[in-house]
């Protein structure tokens, strides 16, 4: 599986594991704390490291954490694991994130997923958000044997080629498509706008892409409808009607309808796979997609904003 070639043995990482309950079924690290990148986010060393741990159980994950880490929490702990995991599950992006925590000296961030919830993500894009995180490279600290979890993981990164493969030109570079990829998760989100460096998809790719493309390499070769000269750095891909309905086809099931919704006229009803087959023959096909990924990240990561402001912990006593 490709997001193994990524599995890192940082003792680093590992030791802050063990400040939190051991019953993860996958646990990253990911941002500008882990991989360097270019601009004001530069200074890795100082950066603060972002992580997720993803949880078969989280009632049961939060109690346990709630008596080791107390302090981590916002004043939403006195309503107990269950609230805690109802805000979790229910609202934003189906992540619970406890930042500006002090642990080993460092300065970390913290989110709890449920496996299930993830699983679904993973697939679907139903909310594009830990998804997303995970189209880029990261450092996977902790993984169990999860069949449905692994699968999903592969499964993510594949339908991020297609969709990226939809956007771009019969023939592009290596970073071309990467940088594609990595844009995917932040369409439509409204911190690209304020607050956020517009510049960060390319700030994250340029001096990543031997890791990106250890993480797409087989992938790429094993897929049939692409052209891939590794040693050039270059892609052709099948930008026939016939080829893009069979990528638009292959496309996560929430993006499918998302299109379905803004291609689909009032009071046709069509299926989906009919409104997939004009999308397919439309010179505009990468636009619409576009939109379609707009849909489901926009709403997505501005309820995820607001939690935040309930889970961030302003009002933190040990």
């Amino acid at each position: 599986m490709a997001l193994q070639a990524l599995q890192s043995s940082g003792v680093a990482f590992r030791k802050i594991l063990c400040h939190f309950p051991e019953e993860l079924s996958l646990a990253f690290a990911y941002g500008s704390g882990v991989y360097r990148q270019a601009g004001p986010s530069s200074d890795q060393k100082n950066a603060m490291l972002d992580f997720v741990f993803t949880v078969d159980d989280p009632v049961a994950w939060h109690s346990k954490n709630l008596k080791k880490n107390w302090n981590h929490y916002s004043f939403l702990k006195v309503l107990g694991p269950r609230f805690i995991t109802t805000v979790q599950n229910n609202y934003g992006a189906g992540v619970y994130y406890n930042p500006l925590i002090m642990c080993d000296g460092r300065l970390i961030k913290y989110g709890i997923i449920s496996t299930s919830v993830l699983i679904e993500d993973l697939l679907n894009w139903n909310n594009l958000y830990i998804a997303g995180r995970l189209q880029k490279p990261v450092k996977i600290v902790a993984m169990n044997e999860n069949v449905a979890l692994r699968s999903a993981l592969d499964k993510n990164l594949k339908s991020a080629v297609t969709a990226a493969f939809l956007m771009l030109p019969e023939s592009f570079s290596e970073e071309d498509l990467f940088i594609e990829i990595a844009r995917l998760s932040y369409s439509g989100d409204f911190r690209m706008v304020v607050g956020e460096d517009k510049a960060k998809v390319l700030n994250i790719v340029k001096p990543n892409i031997a890791h990106f493309r250890e993480l797409y390499g087989s992938i790429l070769q094993e897929n049939p409808q692409v052209v891939y000269k590794i040693q050039q750095g270059s892609l052709e891909i099948d930008k026939s009607p016939e080829g893009q309905f069979t990528q638009l086809m292959t496309l996560p099931k929430t993006l499918q309808q998302q299109i379905n919704h803004i291609v689909d006229p009032p009071g046709k009803n069509r299926d989906v796979e009919e409104t997939l087959l004009q999308v397919a023959h439309d010179p505009d096909c990468g636009d619409v997609v576009r939109l379609g990924l707009s849909a489901i990240v926009r709403p997505s990561s501005m309820r995820q904003s607001t939690k935040g402001i309930f889970t961030a912990a302003l009002t933190r006593k040990s």
